[in-house]
């Protein structure tokens, strides 16, 4: 399984993590999503997950990617 972490503003409380979980799930791809408000950091983890899909999904629930953090096979 791979991982990839991205770096998240706009992110409060656990409505912000639960909003992006919610839409980065329906990725095809993703079997499980971190979101850790506190540093902003979004991990997702699955196999041939589309980094332009992971994108679109965290814009989707109102949030804006800054960076891709790290990408790795776990």
């Amino acid at each position: 399984m791979a991982e990839k972490t991205y770096s998240v503003t706009g992110m409060s409380c656990g409505h912000c993590a639960a909003s992006i979980t919610e839409e980065v799930v329906e990725v095809p791809g993703v079997t499980k999503v971190d979101v850790d408000v506190p540093t902003g950091r979004v991990t997702v983890h699955g196999e041939s997950v589309d980094d332009d899909a992971v994108r679109a999904a965290i814009t989707e629930a109102g949030y804006e990617v800054t960076a891709a953090v790290q990408g790795a096979a776990a």
